[in-house]
């Protein structure tokens, strides 16, 4: 469904990204786990279209995507959420997700499909409850949910999620998880950057490690857990998978 060749982005002298390969078939889970700094965003920057590489290409369903814009990419059928929660403040949450079911799909929807779209995104990530309360109020927990439910108003084929449970507790990192798993259930491909080792290792079907922008390790999570070099560089001790 997605794949990368020789994707590199340079800041200056430094490169973020250097000469990444990857592929994202229909219907995996795949993780994307490394140190702080390693490039984990700036690939996602790259795949959305935020940033552009150079050089490298990348693929959606066999077609070259490189240097389109994000709402080209968006409608295509890539959403994402972000590291930082990316929300509209002062907006209720159903207008926040409203955003995502008018201008993330292809094609004109009218406002009453809009609102439908909206309300079921919104009722999915369990905050049908929370549809008109300012998204500035809502817990870090639910802010997340409500960038996944945007998201997924755009009616993706490929969801990007970044950091999904960072910040939260066990219980809302449970919950997280499980969200995860309908996601997939209705079909949508995953691609997850996650520093949550426990959601890690129980959700995905295949991790990618990236270090200092290139990537060292791939395999299934019980390979990686045991990787001397990933356990080295990131995971400190080998973990369960």
């Amino acid at each position: 469904m997605l794949e990368g060749e020789g994707v590199t982005k340079y800041f200056g002298g430094l490169a973020a990204v250097s000469n990444v390969d990857f592929h994202i078939g229909q219907g995996e889970i795949v993780g994307l786990i490394g140190p702080n700094g390693a490039g984990k965003t700036t690939l996602f920057n790259l795949i959305s279209a935020s940033l552009v590489p150079k050089p490298g290409i990348i693929k959606f369903k066999g077609t070259n995507i490189t240097g389109k814009k994000p709402h080209e990419i968006c409608r295509m059928g890539i959403a994402r959420t972000f590291q930082t929660v990316k929300i509209f403040s002062n907006m209720p949450a159903i207008q926040n997700v409203l955003v995502g079911s008018f201008f993330g799909t292809p094609a004109r929807v009218s406002p009453a499909e809009a609102s439908r779209k909206a309300t079921e995104a919104l009722e999915f990530v369990g905050m049908t409850a929370a549809a008109a309360t300012p998204a500035k109020d809502l817990t870090l927990a639910n802010q997340k949910r409500l960038e996944v439910a945007r998201a997924l108003a755009t009616k993706p084929e490929l969801l990007m999620l970044d950091e999904l449970m960072a910040g939260l507790n066990a219980v809302e990192v449970a919950e997280a998880m499980e969200l995860v798993k309908r996601i997939h259930d209705k079909g949508i491909t995953i691609v997850m950057i996650e520093h949550v080792m426990k959601a890690i290792m129980n959700v995905c079907d295949r991790i990618m490690v990236l270090h200092h922008g290139e990537k060292i390790a791939e395999g299934t999570p019980q390979e990686i857990a045991k990787s001397p070099k990933v356990i080295e560089v990131y995971l400190g001790e080998q973990v369960d998978a």
